[in-house]
């Protein structure tokens, strides 16, 4: 992968010839050398997009155990979020907190943004490169994140969203299958979760080692001041929804969180959005978030293994 100053999302237009091809052809490639590809005046429809879809993600998975609040609006596609407009979303990759992520992203833009709305990229060895090294240093350990969901009525998500469920014994089956994973039951039907985690993965085909956690989001230094405050007065660290510490349960120092969050973002490159444009990354390879924006805006996405 080339150098941060220089990396871009590789751009293939309609001018490049028919958007089969392109799919069937070059994206497999493309994306193992770069990491994420965009294309752009093909004029997707939403009624293509399911079509098109089947063909770039090949066993399309549902949003099983994530954290963002968005919509089911189709066979496995989603809303990208729905966090407000006003808000900026850091870098990340798609559930990096847990044993089992999706290798490939699909984001497509059904509604062109009024103006901001911007999806910024990064690749992850850019993203390492640009933390010190005494951060590495700490994070060499990995980190522990504890999830806490509630039964329906509460703060946050509960865990028939997170999971899709309905039923415990759903829940716990694909827990079970995620190696690292410690849960309990709590009294109120609530469900917590902890996991130990890496910071840093290597891809199984590229071996390039990358940033691969949530480290930032889930922590509540980068709440802000004044609404970490609030959560403090109201609730202790272990039970808010999301809480993250390094892994042998030591704090993870504030300054450490803002330094991930804005250099991942200072580093980040802007993919903007028109109406039909398909944006396809590696998710190991490529973190992605979301620019504020005003006006409307409607990106949707899907995942596969």
């Amino acid at each position: 992968m080339t150098e941060t100053m220089t990396w871009a999302p590789t751009e293939i237009t309609a001018a490049d010839g028919p958007l089969l091809d392109q799919l069937t052809e070059r994206l497999d490639d493309l994306l193992l050398s770069n990491g994420a590809v965009v294309f752009r005046g093909f004029r997707i429809t939403p009624a293509a997009l399911g079509g098109v879809l089947d063909r770039i993600l090949r066993n399309r998975l549902a949003y099983v155990h994530g954290n963002s609040p968005r919509s089911h609006v189709g066979d496995r596609v989603y809303t990208s979020t729905e966090y407000p407009a006003e808000q900026t979303i850091s870098m990340h990759n798609e559930l990096s907190y847990s044993a089992r992520w999706p290798s490939r992203l699909a984001f497509y833009c059904e509604t062109t943004p009024g103006s901001g709305g911007a999806t910024p990229v990064v690749p992850g060895v850019a993203w390492l490169a640009a933390l010190s090294p005494e951060l590495r240093t700490a994070f060499a350990g990995g980190v522990r994140y504890t999830q806490n969901l509630h039964d329906g009525h509460g703060f946050g998500k509960s865990w028939q969203e997170t999971f899709e469920a309905s039923g415990r014994a759903e829940v716990e089956r694909h827990l079970e299958a995620m190696d690292g994973t410690t849960w309990e039951w709590k009294r109120d039907g609530g469900l917590r979760i902890a996991q130990i985690r890496p910071a840093t993965v290597t891809h199984p085909v590229t071996g390039a080692e990358v940033w691969f956690n949530q480290a930032d989001q889930w922590h509540h230094a980068a709440l802000g001041d004044e609404t970490a405050a609030a959560l403090a007065a109201i609730m202790p660290e272990e039970d808010l929804p999301q809480h993250v510490t390094f892994a042998d349960g030591s704090p993870i120092d504030p300054a450490y969180v803002l330094e991930i969050r804005d250099r991942g973002l200072a580093t980040a490159v802007d993919v903007d959005w028109q109406a039909g444009d398909l944006l396809v990354i590696d998710n190991v390879l490529v973190a992605h978030g979301r620019r504020p924006y005003a006006g409307p805006r409607r990106v949707l996405v899907a995942m596969s293994d």
